[in-house]
């Protein structure tokens, strides 16, 4: 599989003859490997040419942008070159079908709470007393079954995932990550800060990950298709947060690879500094990259095909081949 390439600090982007070379304002030139390349993920400053565009759109490379404090910015989505006519059509009349459109955002809920399950259950396992909560919470589940819409369903989720994160004290024993509420925009707090930059981070790997299949990010079911101009990875997304960011941040915090000085104040919020956002995302892409065998295709794969593989599994159900099962972690 490709790898990713991640720029951290400013430069330019230059074409030379087939490749690219990043230009770092020092003026240091690094050759970037385009054939091995899925997509560049850019955090700091980057400046561009339609010559860059151009080629990058040849090799189907993605650019995904990150700003200073609102962190993802938006994406370079380069020509579709696997889209299908047949699927796309399929993917918007099922979204028209709110008999259809609901029953697979149910899956994408069911999904995602099965897997903050599965967190919390490890590491009660391991000592962090989180029985009660966890019953709380299969009980909670339970009333999943009865909602009639998307958004008695979602309102349902959104208190499962308050439950969810009121246990993050409990699995942190670092005093300066309390979690208290969640807040997004701006995030009030260190771990607060992390969740929203891990799934910003997450929410552009799924994007990447759809660019490969006959899929339109834009036809979400969970999430609304609307003038936002991608929906279908925020659907996937929510079944990886728990297992893929959610694990990395405790294991980050836990190990104490990531710290307070990692973090700093602007404005209203609380934010990750340059050295923090680096340490995250290296772990980040170790995670994606590691391997485990996959129980039906008896082989190991990388969590990363993990999600692509959970795309296949929505293009079949879309197209009535196959009922869709979320992956549990």
């Amino acid at each position: 599989m490709k790898r990713v390439l991640y720029l951290f600090t400013s430069g330019k982007l230059l074409r030379m003859n087939n490749t690219l070379v990043f230009e770092k304002e020092d003026k240091k030139r690094v050759h970037l490997p385009v054939e091995q390349t899925d997509s560049i993920y850019v955090f700091g400053e980057l400046d561009l040419n339609k010559r860059v565009l151009e080629f990058l759109t040849k090799q189907q490379i993605i650019l995904h942008f990150f700003n200073r404090y609102d962190y993802y910015s938006g994406t370079y989505y380069p020509r579709e070159h696997l889209n299908s006519g047949f699927l796309i059509l399929e993917q918007a009349n099922f979204y028209n079908d709110m008999r259809k459109r609901f029953g697979l955002a149910k899956l994408f809920i069911r999904g995602s709470m099965d897997n903050m399950l599965s967190v919390l259950n490890y590491y009660n396992r391991r000592g962090k007393s989180l029985e009660r909560q966890i019953e709380n919470l299969k009980k909670l589940k339970e009333c999943l079954e009865d909602t009639q819409t998307i958004d008695e369903a979602m309102a349902i989720e959104g208190n499962f995932r308050d439950l969810y994160y009121k246990c993050f004290d409990k699995i942190i024993s670092d005093k300066s990550f309390e979690f208290v509420n969640r807040s997004r925009r701006p995030p009030l707090n260190r771990i607060n800060a992390l969740i929203s930059f891990g799934n910003s981070v997450l929410y552009t790997t799924v994007l990447g990950e759809i660019y490969r299949t006959h899929l339109d990010p834009r036809i979400g079911f969970l999430h609304a298709t609307n003038f936002r101009s991608f929906s279908l990875n925020l659907d996937v997304a929510e079944i990886f947060k728990p297992i893929i960011v959610d694990r990395l941040i405790f294991s980050l915090i836990n190990k104490k690879q990531v710290q307070a000085k990692h973090f700093a104040k602007h404005l209203d919020g609380i934010y990750m500094n340059d050295k923090g956002k680096e340490i995250f995302v290296r772990a980040y892409d170790e995670k994606l990259k590691s391997t485990f065998k996959h129980p039906r295709l008896k082989r190991n794969v990388s969590y990363r095909y993990l999600i692509r593989l959970e795309l296949y599994k929505i293009e079949k159900h879309i197209i009535g081949e196959k009922e869709y099962t979320p992956w549990k972690g």
